[in-house]
């Protein structure tokens, strides 16, 4: 009989079982704590993290940004989308220890004294939701296209969200809101307190 098989309390009898001793070094070495610094919205933080938690779990759960949405757990859906350093990444499938000195751009970092970004306004404009769950992620990707591209195509705006899912709206109005930021006619000084979903949950 192997001795990794055997109950804690009969390993001593062996010894000590370098097979157990390895497996819980192993998972030891699983919840070891990093101190990361990161700049999220404008706000310095300094944490302890453990190095498997995701920038999306640490993002709401000790960051407390809720906006940041957990969709698939697969980058599949794209709801969880942030910006990083100023381009777009999807927060779970990313470790919070890789973001160490960075800067970090939340849904909930876009508004500025009160008043929603253009892209915000312009799905507020078009109606570009429903339910409201992809929306973060649709708004920070839609941002990021427009810094790569600033007049695209429908086709090219359509391949540019390809990495975010929508399940509600099919997609038409999500495309006219880009369009309308791209035009530079999305509405100006509408209030952050709207009535527009960002997709922010507790």
């Amino acid at each position: 009989m192997s001795c990794a098989t055997l109950p804690l309390h009969e390993v001593a009898a062996f010894g000590g079982c370098p097979i157990r001793r390895r497996l819980l070094e192993g998972q030891a070495a699983m919840i070891r704590m990093t101190r990361i610094s990161v700049t999220v919205d404008g706000v310095a933080y300094s944490d302890e993290v453990e190095n498997r938690t995701l920038l999306v779990q640490y993002l709401r759960e000790q960051v407390g940004k809720t906006g940041t949405v957990i969709g698939c757990d697969t980058t599949n859906c794209g709801a969880c989308t942030v910006h990083l350093d100023g381009r777009s990444v999807k927060s779970c499938t990313m470790l919070a220890v890789q973001a160490d000195g960075h800067e970090i751009t939340t849904i909930e970092g876009l508004a500025k004294d009160g008043v929603l970004h253009p892209m915000q306004a312009a799905f507020h404009d078009t109606h570009a939701l429903q339910c409201g769950f992809c929306t973060p992620g649709m708004i920070m990707s839609s941002i990021d296209l427009l810094g790569e591209n600033a007049n695209p195509t429908e086709t090219e705006i359509r391949e540019g969200l390809g990495g975010n899912l929508c399940r509600c709206t099919g997609y038409q109005n999500i495309v006219k809101a880009v369009q309308q930021v791209a035009a530079g006619s999305a509405s100006t000084g509408s209030p952050a307190g709207a009535s527009v979903s960002t997709g922010v949950s507790s």
